[in-house]
Formats: structure tokens, C-alpha cells, sequence
């Protein structure tokens, strides 16, 4: 069973605003044994709205639109609509009384443009917003459907769970989507899949494997489709047990809740140990990734940004004769950060990150992609080089991975 999404409005084409509506359709339609064949974002015209639901529901089984339904004149879905399936807008007098009643309880003035978005399609079933005044339409044509709804998200997501999902589920035999993720770090994509090659080979034919590379770290994905859960359960589980024992060193989590800053946390909190980091070529990131963990703040006690020498020698208590001895990027500049966070803040463990994360090198000895990453545990501190190259934004992504990474591992030891 498969699904295009289509958005309509010139905001997404021109950049103005991000399609997340698609993401979020996407995820809830697989979740129901829907794949999407395809997302199409489009400008409110007429003709190219004409084209891209002809091309979709020649390829797929149901079609979803978002966008283009509102009181004001550049809204045409609404019309565009009732052209392709030949037909004509009358008045929903149940849709208009709610329409009517929400501007009341806002004490809005009710007007003939708002009475106007109670105008359906004569074949369409109309699906009430609760959230908003413009309706969804639910055509269903030769065993296609067609839904169409608003693209303020908020309205768009309450008109999906309560209308068209369930509506989805009921219409259609829906076959199972599983999905499992397998998070590992500090291997490439390219030396990950050289190590899984048999195992990948040897897949039941109803299970497929994707790799999901980003700086540092690479999610595996594996779907499985059928009519039997329990097989696909069964089949999964059994897979993920046998890529354990080809890559346990490299496996950290399953799934997105167990992103390593997450792991951490669970190793921290179980530990009843805390953390603390001084960021210098970073900037914060490695703090932001702890501080999205939900709890964080029973094991996270705090950073520092050190991205001025000064600061490094006022807050970290680093000494100025090591600096100028060795430079801000070097290894004993690293480990004297992170001793000098670990004390301040009295924590069990501390990172610290210090390098060149360019453009330029800031008067150091290394070139730009250098990194020094140290972490300071109860009984010792240590430190490593890295080498990530370009652009800026990789090297900052990757050291901050990288020194997750060594922190687990130092966790783990112990």
C-alpha cells in the first residue's frame, strides 16, 4: 500500500518555511503499514496542483495534500479540487455552525469569506477541524483515497489522528511496518558495511537494511513488511542479535531515545555520578546535545565556553606559561581544561574539546580541522588528537560525537 504526500504553497518552494508536514505524515502513515512512495511540494496554481494529483493517484493507492484551504483568495485547493473530480462546492451548514461558533468563542466578527470555507465538494466526505475553520475532504474514487487538508500543522495533525488514520485503517488491509535502529559511533559507513557484508548479504528477503550516516556516527535501519507481526518481531530481534556479535564494540543504543548523549545519561544516573564540560572549538554543542536529554539535569552540572585564552586561564584555572609554551590547541592545554572544569563544578567526570575549527588557525600550531579532546575521570585524565578536516560545521558535529564517545567508554571502564 503506498501514499504521496503533496504540499501546496510558494512559502516552502521559496524557502520560507520548512515542509515538516510531510515528516510527520510520513512517520504516522508507516506506523499504520502505509509506505510513501513519494513527496511532492508544489505552487498554489491550478494547473500544477491538476498535474501532481493526477501523477499521484496514478501511482499510489492514497493520496494526502496539505496546504492551500483558507478564506483568502490565493487558497484554491478547495476549487482545484472540485475541478479534477468534476464537481461543484455547496455549503455544509454543519461545518459553517462550527465555523460560526469558533468565532463567537474568539469574539471574532463572522463574515461571508469565513462562511465560505464551509464550501465542500458534493463527493466529498467533509472531515471536521476542531482545531481551525477549513475543513478536510476525504474523496474515495475506483479504491483510491484523496484527503486533503489544512496546512497549519497543529490543525493538520488533529484531522490525521482523529479522522483520516483511523478512517486509513478501516478503508484498507493494511499490512505491518517494522522498523528497528541500531546506533553505533566511531566507525565510518564504509568500514561498517565491510564488516556486515555477510550478514547484510543473508537477510530474509522481507527485511532491508539502510545506512544513516552522519558526523560521527552511523544509524542502521532495518524494515521489515508482512502480514504477521510476531514473525517480523521475531525475525528482527533474531538479525539484531546476530550484528551484536559481529560489532558489540561499536553498537551504543537502539532506536533514537538511545542516542549516546542519552546513553550517558542512563550510565551516569545509574552511577550517581556527574558531568561537567568546557567547550572551547565546540561552542556549547556538546552541552546542547547532554541538555536535550530530558533529566539531564540530575547528572549534568554544567560548562563553561572557554573560547578566549582568558577564559580558559580565569574560569579553568589553566596556566598562561602553558598556553604559551604549547598553544590554546594542543594536548596539555585539553587536559588542563578539563581538570580545571572537573574541579570547579566537583563532578566525577569532565570533557573538554580545544582545536582549530576554522576558517582560520588563530595563531596555533596545528591546522584547521585539529582537535584535542581530554576527558578527566575520578582517578586520571587523558587526551586525544583528531584530525576532522572541513568545513567548520563538520569538525564542530564530530568533535563533539568523538568526545561523547570517549566519556562512554571512560564510563564503561569503570
Amino acid at each position: 500500500m503506498y501514499a504521496e504526500i503533496i504540499t501546496i504553497g510558494d512559502e516552502i518552494l521559496i524557502g520560507q518555511i520548512l515542509d515538516t508536514n510531510s515528516k510527520w505524515i510520513a512517520e504516522e502513515l508507516n506506523k499504520i503499514g502505509i509506505s510513501v512512495y513519494q513527496i511532492t511540494s508544489i505552487q498554489d496554481d491550478k494547473q500544477h496542483i491538476l498535474k501532481a494529483l493526477k501523477q499521484a493517484q496514478e501511482n499510489c493507492d492514497i493520496v494526502i495534500v496539505t496546504g492551500g484551504l483558507g478564506p483568502t483568495k490565493d487558497d484554491i485547493t478547495k476549487l482545484t479540487l472540485a475541478e479534477y473530480f468534476n464537481d461543484k462546492l455547496v455549503l455544509n451548514e454543519e461545518i459553517a455552525h462550527h465555523i460560526k461558533n469558533m468565532f463567537e468563542k474568539l469574539n471574532y466578527t463572522f463574515t461571508e469569506i469565513n462562511r465560505n470555507q464551509a464550501l465542500v465538494p458534493t463527493k466529498c466526505e467533509p472531515l471536521k477541524n476542531e482545531l481551525g475553520t477549513a475543513p478536510g475532504m476525504w474523496f474515495y474514487n475506483n479504491g483510491k483515497v484523496l484527503v486533503s487538508l489544512a496546512g497549519v500543522p497543529y490543525e493538520m495533525k488533529g484531522l490525521m489522528e482523529k479522522s483520516v488514520l483511523p478512517k486509513l485503517t478501516k478503508t484498507f488491509k493494511l499490512p505491518y511496518i517494522l522498523h528497528k535502529t541500531i546506533l553505533t559511533y566511531g566507525i565510518g559507513e564504509s568500514m561498517l558495511s565491510e564488516k556486515i557484508e555477510d550478514w547484510e548479504i543473508n537477510l530474509p528477503n522481507f527485511i532491508s537494511l539502510a545506512y544513516l550516516p552522519s558526523f560521527g556516527s552511523v544509524r542502521l535501519r532495518l524494515t521489515a513488511k508482512g502480514i504477521d507481526s510476531d514473525i517480523l518481531v521475531n525475525a528482527i530481534d533474531l538479525e539484531v542479535e546476530k550484528l551484536k556479535a559481529i560489532i558489540p564494540d561499536v553498537i551504543v543504543g537502539f532506536d533514537e531515545s538511545e542516542l549516546i548523549e542519552a546513553v550517558i545519561g542512563k550510565l551516569l544516573t545509574e552511577k550517581k555520578q556527574h558531568l561537567a564540560v568546557a567547550e572551547s572549538c565546540t561552542g556549547g554543542n556538546i552541552a546542547k546535545k547532554l541538555t536535550s536529554i530530558a533529566g539531564s539535569s540530575n547528572y549534568f552540572i554544567g560548562a563553561v565556553v572557554a573560547y578566549n585564552a582568558s577564559i580558559k586561564i580565569n574560569e579553568l584555572n589553566v596556566d598562561a606559561q602553558l598556553i604559551e609554551k604549547h598553544t590554546v590547541v594542543s594536548a596539555q592545554v585539553a587536559e588542563a581544561m578539563a581538570i580545571g572544569i572537573r574541579e570547579k563544578y566537583k563532578t566525577d567526570y569532565a570533557i573538554a574539546t580545544t582545536g582549530n575549527a576554522g576558517p582560520t588557525t588563530d595563531l596555533t600550531d596545528e591546522s584547521v580541522g585539529v582537535v584535542y579532546i581530554a576527558i578527566a575521570s575520578p582517578t586520571h585524565v587523558f587526551s586525544e588528537k583528531y584530525f576532522f578536516g572541513k568545513p567548520r560545521e563538520k569538525v564542530i558535529e564530530r568533535t563533539s560525537i568523538k568526545a561523547l564517545e570517549l566519556l562512554q567508554k571512560e564510563i564503561l571502564k569503570n
